[in-house]
């Protein structure tokens, strides 16, 4: 449908389906996109999962979609719901099949006039050292039961085993572990799965970028993240769990389509399989997606170790003397037990982020004491060509989003009409000619991952800064991709 009429224009940058607009809607929903945006998002059918959304049992606040929403299973990508803790519901499909595909920013003291000349040799060495592409596998060989302590430890495990610095963990979100993981509830095929994947960078839209400072907002506030100069070099890592959060949701979906009919739970869409937080298959899931989510902190982490491995190669200096020091990390597909203020109460809710960053505001107590005083750094990145941000959380997303912004660009073309549109040569040829070295595992990589395969990152970054729901710091730019 063009959904003519069906959409309320709330402000500039914030428009409502009304709870009328279908039977069954307990909210309304919220979408943030300005009047340009909405008129491509009108023609996607993810709105109906905004709607849809909205029908679940427990929702608490309107149903809400981020600036790069898209299609998604279930959920919308780009969609933000929460559920009260006792009388609301978890789906696997309100957090995604990548659970905690994330991103995590690195910081250096180098420049572009240091690393321009060595980018290649720095990229083609981070390309040897980290494994990547479909059915990769990774350098460090896992028992069944260390594999277990993975899943339940996260990046403590990777530290503990030597991959990286005690103080990178104070710069995860969560420090890199939810603690109510639980083996038990993952299956033999999920671990088995994630046993020889650990330490890879997987294929798709995930990357690692060599980055560029291309502006700077808000000067006192970047200093605090170490940023003090344009053409400062940074590092972006965005990955996920690989198989194992994709076998969880794959295991969990089933068994939620199940829990919903014993429940009594209607499903405007099976996709929207869900049970109570509360009930034992509810539990269940939590437990096993945040092994999921840990199992993506660990993943990470390992990279981070052999990303600071390369750059001591090249460049001849330890880690610590180019400070590459974690900036942050954050998940994109999460389920969060949190606490929040609603009409004047705090409640206790289960926040679904799909394809959406947290964006708390200072003073949270689930912020490194480092940042507290100008809120939660959030990472959005674009896509080989295009610009990525670091921006920072807001009072008014606490209000509105429950400390929740957008996560990326958002794709406009899938995967197949990418390959069959944008030639691989003619994207890397593009690339170069802008001033960025890419080193892809695929050549059909390139041409689905292409920039003109996604919404325009400056635009969603714009509307989401302009809406109040996050607050732009740095804009970034590649010089030096790798792609899975």
């Amino acid at each position: 449908m063009t959904w003519n009429g069906a959409l309320k224009k709330v402000s500039d940058y914030k428009y409502e389906i009304e709870r009328n607009y279908k039977p069954g809607m307990r909210t309304s929903g919220i979408v943030y996109a300005d009047a340009k945006m909405i008129e491509d998002v009108r023609k996607d059918n993810a709105l109906e999962q905004v709607a849809n959304v909205a029908t679940l049992p427990g929702i608490v606040g309107p149903s809400m979609a981020m600036p790069d929403i898209h299609w998604g299973y279930g959920f919308p990508i780009g969609g933000v719901a929460a559920f009260d803790y006792e009388t609301g519901i978890i789906s696997p499909g309100g957090v995604g099949y990548d659970i905690n595909c994330g991103v995590r920013l690195v910081h250096t003291n180098l420049h572009l006039n240091d690393v321009q000349p060595k980018i290649k040799e720095l990229i083609d060495t981070i390309f040897l050292n980290v494994p990547s592409g479909v059915g990769s596998e990774g350098k460090v060989k896992l028992t069944y039961d260390e594999m277990k302590n993975v899943l339940e430890l996260g990046a403590e495990w990777a530290v503990k085993k030597g991959y990286g610095w005690d103080k990178d963990l104070e710069f995860l979100e969560e420090n890199g572990r939810l603690k109510f993981a639980d083996a038990g509830y993952v299956s033999d095929k999920a671990i088995q799965r994630g046993m020889p994947q650990l330490g890879t960078l997987g294929a798709g839209n995930h990357f690692l970028e060599v980055q560029r400072v291309e502006e700077i907002y808000e000067p006192e506030i970047a200093k605090v993240f170490g940023i003090t100069s344009k053409d400062q070099i940074l590092v972006m890592i965005h990955t996920g769990s690989r198989g194992t959060g994709h076998q969880i949701a794959t295991d969990y979906i089933g068994k939620m389509v199940n829990a919903a009919r014993k429940y009594n739970i209607h499903l405007e869409d099976k996709q929207l399989a869900c049970a109570p937080v509360t009930s034992q298959e509810g539990e269940e899931y939590l437990k096993a997606m945040a092994c999921g989510a840990n199992y993506a902190w660990a993943n990470r982490q390992l990279i981070l170790h052999w990303v600071r491995e390369s750059f001591q190669k090249v460049f001849g200096q330890s880690a610590e003397s180019m400070d590459m020091h974690v900036i942050y990390d954050v998940c994109h597909n999460i389920g969060k037990i949190e606490e929040h203020e609603i009409e004047g109460k705090r409640r206790k809710v289960v926040v679904h982020r799909k394809g959406a960053t947290r964006a708390f505001a200072m003073e949270r107590e689930e912020i490194p004491l480092k940042y507290r005083r100008i809120g939660q750094p959030v990472l959005i990145p674009g896509d080989m060509g295009t610009a990525s941000y670091l921006l920072v959380g807001t009072e008014l997303a606490m209000k509105e989003t429950f400390g929740s912004t957008c996560h990326g660009a958002g794709r406009v073309m899938s995967r197949e009409a990418a390959i069959r549109r944008f030639r691989p040569n003619d994207v890397r040829n593009e690339l170069l000619a802008q001033g960025i070295y890419v080193r892809a595992a695929s050549k059909d990589v390139l041409s689905e991952e292409s920039p003109e395969a996604y919404k325009d990152v400056d635009d969603v970054v714009r509307i989401a800064h302009n809406a109040g729901i996050s607050r732009m710091i740095v804009k970034m730019r590649p010089i030096g991709v790798m792609k899975g």
